[in-house]
């Protein structure tokens, strides 16, 4: 597989890593707590911490970084106290501190990727243009290190238990703390003297806002997967083994379309792919809730995956790009992350928890077909207004 090139191979480690340390933590977190004795709802109170701190960490480092240029030492900080936090899962705590626990972790590492996005963005930025190619080379290395922990972590739980969780997580953030401080370290200089830049002139613009909103509804539809999928495999009576088996299925078409973006993504228009993408996410969360219990269905619903994240994933950087350059670019980014998995995780985590409880872990996917509906409106309306705008112009 080539490379992302000299300059970026470290920003692919760092994507790498970070990546790895999702691919087991986010899937197998609810099983831990499940382990633990924790119930349904308690299960989502606890996975919905990390989305409360992207309510307000990503803007928060965003706006630092924008003004101080050092986004580099910002990760390495980061990076930092998260690993020497996770420690304290090895222990056995009451829910409170661990909820504590949690939330002091996410709060450092909920802002790490859209800071190395911010601090990549001029390397993968060719003639003016976002260039995908380059931005997919470095990407996919983030879905390569998901896609062998995944596979790695559930075929380990399944041999020797819950129990080891906490040890992967050191190991992992591990990884992450020595990726971050491998970076160049070079401050942003341009930032020096300049006025603060607003970012309210390009929100109130009427295609920006019903990008976000869009945004919102495609991720929603998407939190039934972070948070109940392994829980509904699990109910439905597969083994930890080919949960980690679907979760790689997914990635491994991810890998694919991040390799081959380039080729794929000039074919329509940036706005085209955002309804393209919210119409795979309504076939996936079809398939999921109606014939999960089938392999094959369920294989094709994680095939999806390749439409519904990773090219749903590029079009948003790709439009952000365009939009929030300069010292508005780690604002953007961290905007993306707070509507896009701070607001969707809070809501559907909760919401979400109360349903499944309610009605069963099915419904939760019912509920994400309805909600992608909404999406695909949305980016309906996002296509309809940033092609006039192209067209005023």
């Amino acid at each position: 597989m080539p490379g992302p090139g000299p300059q970026l191979v470290p920003f692919a480690a760092l994507s790498a890593s970070y990546f790895a340390h999702i691919g087991f933590f986010n899937p197998y977190l609810p099983l831990w707590l499940k382990d633990l004795g924790f119930g349904l709802f308690a299960i989502s109170l606890l996975t919905s911490v990390q989305a409360a701190t992207r309510l307000f960490a990503p803007y928060v480092w965003g706006v630092i970084s924008d003004r101080t240029g050092e986004r580099v030492k910002l990760l390495r900080y980061s990076a930092t106290v998260a690993f020497v936090v996770s420690l304290a899962l090895m222990f056995q705590l009451a829910p409170w501190t661990l909820g504590i626990v949690l939330f002091v972790m996410f709060t450092h590492t909920s802002s790490m990727m859209p800071m190395s996005e911010a601090a990549m963005a001029h390397l993968v930025t060719r003639e003016g243009g976002f260039d995908a190619r380059r931005y997919g080379r470095v990407r996919l290395w983030g879905s390569v290190g998901f896609l062998v922990t995944v596979f790695a972590a559930g075929s380990w739980f399944e041999v020797f238990g819950m129990g080891h969780f906490p040890a992967w997580t050191a190991l992992t953030m591990g990884a992450v703390l020595i990726s971050v401080w491998r970076l160049p370290d070079a401050k942003e200089s341009a930032h020096a003297g300049e006025p603060h830049v607003s970012v309210w002139p390009v929100l109130r613009q009427p295609a920006i806002y019903w990008f976000f909103v869009s945004l919102f509804f495609h991720v929603l539809a998407h939190i039934s997967v972070y948070v109940y999928f392994s829980l509904y495999l699990d109910e439905l009576g597969y083994s930890k083994t080919i949960i980690g088996l679907m979760w790689a299925v997914g990635v491994c078409v991810e890998i694919a379309w991040f390799y081959t973006q380039g080729r794929w993504l000039p074919r329509w228009s940036l706005p085209t792919w955002l309804v393209i993408c919210a119409g795979a996410m309504a076939v996936r969360m079809g398939l999921t809730a109606a014939l999960g219990g089938v392999v094959f269905f369920l294989i094709l619903a994680q095939m999806l995956h390749g439409l519904s994240f990773a090219a749903h994933h590029t079009v948003c950087v790709s439009l952000l790009s365009a939009h929030f350059p300069g010292r508005l670019r780690g604002r953007g980014q961290a905007l993306f992350t707070v509507i896009g998995y701070g607001l969707t995780g809070v809501f559907g985590g909760f919401a979400g928890g109360w349903i499944s409880s309610k009605l069963g872990l099915s419904s939760a996917y019912w509920s994400s077909l309805a909600i992608s509906l909404m999406a695909i409106l949305a980016a309906l309306n996002t296509r309809r207004l940033l092609q006039t705008g192209s067209q005023a112009n």
